[in-house]
């Protein structure tokens, strides 16, 4: 339906709120470029400078990221998710690794005391579909499914602070996440977390909180400077986590 309001502040409004809403619905997920501006304009029956002014707005919260010569694309599903991805975009690796491991350790010791049967069951499907990825050498889809499969355990830590705070740093994880990963899926770069599942399943939560712990540390050490862990050889010490 076109928008429609007599003045064009507040009909700006409406279509920062229109576009807003699609975002976090889902309909644009991140990464994806939203329709062009004259593509806009007919949908919503608005001006091109109204539409312009609440794709800028956008932009500055940092929901949308406008690449000249190419279009404009979905940065975060929020403007804390934004603000955190312009924060920590240039982030050292090692300091971020820290944080996931703070964060997702807490989470999964909280999952292992928490967790319902429908959980365990959306974690073994997510588990299934991670590894599916990775077999079928799907780099964008194993991301995606890695990183579901993280927040899904911590969302079975039933802390509503937390869980929202993960979910605003998902797309700082997922560009940490990619940078891991690379161009392509290699043997080495892959981690088993059936015994994460195993341990919360088993309400096991020192297990579960150790093998969460040492997941970011076990992707590819050499973007650790200077880090504590590895031995002199700049290898990594071992861990309760190994390699699939």
């Amino acid at each position: 339906m076109p928008l429609t309001s007599p003045r064009r502040s507040a009909l700006a409004d409406q279509v920062i709120t229109e576009l807003r809403n699609q975002i976090t619905s889902g309909e644009w997920p991140v990464g994806s470029r939203i329709p062009t501006e004259p593509e806009l304009v007919e949908q919503l029956g608005v001006a091109r400078n109204t539409v312009r002014e609440a794709v800028r707005a956008l932009a500055h919260n940092g929901l949308l990221d406008i690449r000249q010569g190419s279009g404009t694309y979905v940065a975060a599903t929020s403007e804390l998710a934004g603000v955190m991805h312009r924060r920590f975009a240039d982030a050292d690796p090692k300091h971020i690794a820290e944080l996931r491991s703070t964060l997702e350790s807490t989470a999964a010791k909280l999952a292992a005391e928490r967790r319902t049967e429908r959980e365990l069951k959306q974690l073994d499907a997510l588990l299934e579909r991670r590894e599916q990825a990775w077999q079928e050498r799907d780099r964008d889809a194993f991301i995606e499914a890695d990183a579901t499969f993280h927040l899904a355990v911590v969302s079975a830590g039933h802390n509503e602070v937390l869980t929202e705070l993960y979910a605003d740093l998902g797309e700082v994880l997922r560009a940490w996440l990619r940078d891991d990963v690379g161009e392509q899926l290699t043997p080495e770069n892959n981690m088993d977390h059936v015994r994460l599942v195993d341990a919360i399943r088993a309400g096991d939560a020192e297990t579960a909180a150790a093998e969460a712990a040492g997941y970011p540390f076990l992707c590819r050490t050499d973007k650790f400077s200077g880090d504590p862990d590895q031995d002199g050889n700049g290898d990594r010490k071992a861990t309760g986590s190994t390699r699939a």
